[in-house]
């Protein structure tokens, strides 16, 4: 009997040992699972992260014109402490708010396509006014387009070959309006080394497309990006308001790129108070707004705002690409 017991002893003292080492095993799994969870929830965590962080000193800021004027016509200029700039909503740190008194690069893009509601004589007329108003230091460059971007007069400040040019105007072809502005972005306007001038576009046009292969949102967006202020002289819009499928209609697109770039719009029928009045305000209205972004969505374009104190009216581009 002491032998049976002894054994039976036995048999239960190993299944006890084996339970245990069972049981101690499970733990060890289960203490390793816990450790690969946590370790792939911090390097989920820390992707999520490197979408959303807040900008230091250390990354770059961003630059970018504005134009603000006092509604009492005063010439006092306006101060760091009367605007604010907000970006997505956020208010945002301004670094530094000067005027800008420098000289001007200003194309005149000019619609001389058939179908424009404006004879050629208007149109010269239009572009004209522009050679007598433009600073000291500023320069003019004029082109026409039709299905091509062709240069009229290139860049100069004497008014009388402009008016000379000016000659060249005749009306034939569609309206690719959206292929010319790229091409003046990408060859006219292009930034030069160690120059802080201004770079501006005046559309003489009712803002039709038709043909071209560069898309409206995209011209745009290269527009803001590269800080290019668009003015707008407008002729009367020869479709009538017709709906146009896919691109916006020709008195939105003059409106969007006016004010998505900070810029106004003037009727043909005044031609020289048009021209006047962009050159006074490219001259004595602007300013250089510098600040360093905070919560930066990466790949994102912010949406901008700039306000003013009351008196004060504000304009700059409306989006940071």
């Amino acid at each position: 009997m002491g032998r049976k017991v002894l054994q039976q002893q036995l048999v239960i003292d190993l299944r006890k040992a084996e339970l245990k080492f069972k049981r101690a095993k499970i733990r060890s799994k289960l203490r390793l699972l816990f450790l690969f969870s946590l370790f792939s929830f911090a390097i989920i965590m820390a992707m999520g992260q490197a979408g959303r962080r807040p900008n230091t000193e250390g990354q770059s800021g961003v630059l970018m014109s504005v134009t603000a004027t006092r509604e009492d016509n005063s010439t006092g200029p306006v101060t760091i402490n009367q605007i604010a700039i907000f970006e997505n909503g956020i208010e945002q740190t301004i670094k530094n708010f000067s005027p800008d008194p420098s000289p001007a690069r200003i194309v005149l893009l000019v619609d001389n396509s058939q179908t424009v509601r404006a004879d050629v004589e208007k149109l010269e007329e239009a572009a004209r006014e522009f050679a007598y108003e433009i600073y000291e230091g500023d320069q003019l460059l004029i082109v026409g387009y039709d299905e091509q971007a062709e240069i009229v007069a290139d860049w100069t400040d004497d008014a009388k070959k402009i008016e000379e040019s000016l000659k060249t105007f005749r009306k034939k072809g569609e309206p690719h309006l959206f292929d010319a502005l790229k091409a003046v972005v990408e060859e006219a306007l292009r930034p030069i080394s160690g120059t802080t001038q201004k770079r501006v576009i005046v559309v003489i046009g009712d803002g039709l497309d038709r043909g071209s292969s560069t898309h409206f949102e995209d011209i745009l967006g290269e527009l803001q990006k590269q800080d290019i202020t668009v003015y707008a002289v407008q002729l009367p819009d020869r479709t009538g308001g017709a709906l146009r499928r896919e691109q916006p209609k020709p008195n939105q697109v003059i409106a969007k790129i006016t004010e998505g770039t900070g810029g106004l719009v003037f009727p043909i029928e005044e031609p020289r108070a048009a021209a006047s009045a962009i050159c006074d305000e490219l001259r004595k209205n602007r300013y250089t707004l510098a600040y360093v972004p905070t919560n930066i969505i990466a790949g994102q374009a912010r949406r901008l705002l700039i306000t003013a104190d009351t008196g004060i009216r504000v304009r700059a581009r409306t989006m940071q690409p």
